[in-house]
C-alpha cells in the first residue's frame, strides 16, 4: 500500500542519522534509478547505507524490495495507491529529486544535447527506448501497459500484469507522470515528502471522504506537458543515448530522421492511452466474480451507446472502495436476482474519476433489451432523476470515453447515442441525466 510507502518516508524523514541524503537519494541507492540516462542526469547511486535506525527490518526490507531495479520486470517496485491505482516507486522519487534539488538551485546538468532533467528521469528515457526497442521488430512487441491486478485489495502483495509486459506497464506511467507532477510542484514550493505524498495520494487522511488528486493525474499531467513538449523530450533523450556507452550500441545506425519518428510516434501514443483516453479499473481489481457461461463476441466496431443510471445504488460513488463495493453488490443482483450471466453493463462510471469494466469492450452485455449486441451500454452510478453527476464524471465519457473508443476502433465514426428510455419501458437514465446527454455528440 501507498500508506507503508507514506510511513517509510515519514520515518526517515524525522531523523538526522543514519542516512546523510535525502530520501530520494536513498531511493537511488538501493537501485531506484539505474538506468543510463537517470544515472547521467542525476549522478552515479549513493553506497547503499546499512539500515537506518528509523525503519523497521521490516520496512527497511520492503523499501529494499520496491526500488530493486529488474529491467525484466518493471511492475515489480509498485504500490497500490488509495485511488485503485498502482504506482511505480522509481519514476515517482526520480522526479521528487529532481523537484527537490531545483528548488536547492540545483545547478542544470551537464548533458548534452540539454535536457529537461525532470521529463528525463521520470517518462522521457523509458517512453524512447521502449518504442526504439519496438522499432524493427514484427509488430507485436508491446511499447505501452497493460495494466495489472493485486492479489489482494486489503493486504496487496503480489501484483500480475494482464497481458504482454512492455517497458511501460501501466504502474511505471502513472508513477512517472506523478513524478513530473510531484517534481514540478516541489521546485515551486519545497515540502516535506510525507506530508506531499499524504496529501497527493490521499493516504490516512480521511480518503473515504473523496476524491485525492491523484485521481486526476492524466487530466494534470495533459495540462503540464503537451505532446509537442513530450515529444521534444524524447528526441533530446535518444540523442542521449546515442552517446552514452552503455546505450551508443542501440541507436548506432538510428538517424536523425528516425530518432524524430520514434519521438513523434511515442509521445503521440503516450498522449492517446494515458491523457486522452481515461483510466479502466479492470474487474479483477473490483472483485469481480467470474462470468456464467460463454461470453458472446461484439463484431466491431459498434453503432451504438445506451446511456444508463444505476438508480440503486442511488448515491454516486466517490472512492475506489465505494465503487468496487458498488459493482460487486450490481454484479451479485444481476446474477443472482436476474439470472444473468454477468454485470449487465460494458462500462460503469464511478464519480471518483474512473470508469469500471463490466463486460467491457468486446463482449456482449445485458443493458439494453434488444440491442446489447448493437451498442456499449455505459451506466453512471447514482440516481440522476433530479440532480446531475459531477461536470468532470459527465466529461469522462462524453470527452474521454467516447473520443477514445472511436479512435481505437471501438466505435464508429459516426455513432449514434441514446438514454436507455428510448429503447424500452423506463425513466432510464433519469430525466436530469437524460436532458444532459441530449446536448452530447452523437444523441439521436
Amino acid at each position: 500500500h501507498m500508506d507503508s510507502v507514506v510511513q517509510i518516508v515519514e520515518a526517515l524523514e524525522s531523523t538526522d542519522h543514519g542516512f546523510t541524503g535525502t530520501v530520494p537519494e536513498l531511493a537511488r541507492a538501493l537501485g531506484g534509478c539505474s538506468t543510463p540516462g537517470c544515472r547521467a542526469v542525476l549522478g552515479e547511486p549513493p553506497d547503499v547505507p546499512p539500515t537506518p535506525p528509523a525503519l523497521s527490518h521490516e520496512q527497511w526490507l520492503l523499501f529494499t524490495q520496491l526500488l530493486g531495479h529488474d529491467a525484466a520486470a518493471p511492475e515489480r517496485g509498485a504500490v497500490l495507491a488509495p485511488d485503485g491505482s498502482t504506482v511505480a516507486l522509481s519514476p515517482l522519487l526520480a522526479g521528487i529529486e529532481v523537484g527537490l534539488k531545483r528548488a536547492a538551485g540545483w545547478p542544470v546538468p551537464t548533458v548534452e544535447p540539454p535536457i529537461d532533467a525532470l521529463y528525463a528521469v521520470t517518462i522521457a528515457e523509458v517512453l524512447g527506448t521502449s518504442f526504439l526497442l519496438a522499432r524493427d521488430g514484427d509488430g507485436n512487441r508491446a511499447t505501452l501497459g497493460p495494466s495489472g491486478c493485486w492479489d489482494d485489495m486489503d493486504d496487496p502483495q503480489n501484483y500480475t500484469l494482464l497481458g504482454p509486459p512492455s517497458p511501460i506497464p501501466d504502474a511505471v506511467a502513472n508513477g512517472a507522470m506523478d513524478g513530473v507532477l510531484l517534481g514540478a510542484r516541489l521546485a515551486r514550493a519545497p515540502t516535506p515528502l510525507a506530508d506531499l505524498l499524504r496529501g497527493y495520494y490521499g493516504t490516512g487522511n480521511g480518503t473515504e471522504k473523496g476524491r485525492p488528486p491523484s485521481s486526476y493525474r492524466r487530466r494534470d499531467f495533459g495540462v503540464l506537458t503537451g505532446p509537442k513538449k513530450l515529444e521534444e523530450e524524447v528526441a533530446v533523450m535518444l540523442r542521449v543515448l546515442r552517446v552514452l556507452p552503455p546505450t551508443r550500441e542501440l541507436l548506432e545506425d538510428v538517424g536523425p530522421e528516425e530518432v524524430a519518428a520514434i519521438a513523434h510516434r511515442a509521445a503521440r501514443d503516450f498522449t492517446e492511452v494515458y491523457v486522452e483516453c481515461p483510466a479502466i479499473v479492470p474487474r479483477c481489481m473490483w472483485g469481480a466474480r467470474p462470468y456464467r457461461g460463454t461470453p458472446k463476441p461484439l463484431t466491431l466496431p459498434l453503432d451504438s451507446v445506451y446511456i444508463h443510471h444505476t438508480f440503486i445504488p442511488s448515491a454516486p460513488c466517490r472512492t475506489f472502495t465505494a465503487c468496487a463495493s458498488a459493482m460487486r453488490a450490481m454484479q451479485r443482483f444481476h446474477q443472482d436476482t436476474r439470472g444473468w450471466d454477468d454485470i449487465g453493463y460494458s462500462f460503469v462510471v464511478g464519480s471518483d474519476g474512473y470508469l469500471y469494466q463490466g463486460r467491457g469492450w468486446h463482449w456482449v452485455g445485458a443493458h439494453t433489451k434488444g440491442y446489447n449486441s448493437k451498442g456499449y451500454g455505459v451506466g453512471y452510478v447514482g440516481d440522476f432523476s433530479a440532480t446531475l453527476p459531477d461536470p468532470d464524471t459527465i466529461a469522462l465519457v462524453r470527452d474521454g470515453l467516447l473520443p477514445c473508443a472511436v479512435r481505437t476502433g471501438r466505435l464508429h465514426r459516426n455513432y449514434t447515442l441514446r438514454g436507455h428510455r428510448q429503447m424500452g419501458h423506463t425513466d432510464c437514465p433519469g430525466n436530469s441525466l437524460f436532458r444532459e446527454i441530449e446536448t452530447w455528440h452523437g444523441f439521436k
